[in-house]
């Protein structure tokens, strides 16, 4: 069971316990039809097929969905990716951040295999969605890397580059039911995809003036035949 705090910009705060029923990845969600073709190309560059079609939805086992500050991952081949992530609870959507933790060496047998392959961690507070959907494209996505030691910006953007939620749901071709939760797409890496040792990432609100973070340590298992 995940811990959310609900942070709506008016009304009552309150913390929930929240079980995960549906696990949607949502893929290839760029609107900026030049940045979505960089990101795809990045990606062909270490053997990931193209996709046929654009945006996709992957499904992965719900128990992935995690809030983790520490992530075991088998081998070193694994990256992550700071997402905008919705939440469905009480009738409403919430909004998160989370990493689309993902194994690069499985990614090129298989795209939706190797997402299933890596948890998948998110923060633990939830914005309205109501409440930012109005300035969606003004708020910023960011992530961390720690390589070699080193704290280094791995990704950095306005959400104006990526489809809007309520756009993936109605591809999606269903609304999303109690206990959902979606990652709406990621933007490309500063500098190339490259694994890391601490992974930390943010969505700034600037028009209501907050900021949502959460961070993991990557823990590598070694890999024995």
């Amino acid at each position: 069971m995940l811990d959310f705090q609900l942070l709506p910009h008016k009304g009552h705060r309150e913390r929930i316990g929240f079980d995960v029923a549906t696990l949607v990845v949502a893929g290839w969600t760029g609107r900026d039809e030049a940045a979505l073709r960089h990101h795809i190309e990045e990606l062909a560059a270490i053997g990931v097929p193209r996709p046929s079609s654009v945006p996709v939805f992957y499904r992965n086992a719900t128990l992935n969905v995690t809030q983790t500050s520490r992530l075991q991952v088998l081998g070193p081949d694994t990256s992550g990716e700071a997402e905008p992530v919705v939440v469905a609870h009480g009738g409403r959507l919430w909004l998160t951040v989370g990493s689309d933790h993902t194994d690069r060496k499985a990614e090129t047998m298989g795209i939706a295999l190797s997402k299933q392959l890596c948890g998948k961690p998110v923060g633990n507070e939830l914005w309205l969605l109501d409440d930012v959907a109005g300035h969606w494209d003004q708020i910023r996505l960011r992530a961390f890397a720690t390589i070699d030691g080193r704290s280094t910006a791995y990704q950095d953007g306005t959400l104006a580059g990526m489809r809007t939620p309520a756009d993936l749901i109605s591809r999606l071709g269903k609304p999303l039911s109690s206990g959902s939760v979606m990652f709406c797409g990621t933007l490309a890496a500063i500098g190339g995809i490259r694994p890391a040792s601490r992974f930390e990432m943010e969505l700034e609100d600037p028009v209501l003036g907050r900021t949502l973070r959460h961070a993991y340590d990557i823990e590598v298992l070694p890999v024995v035949s």
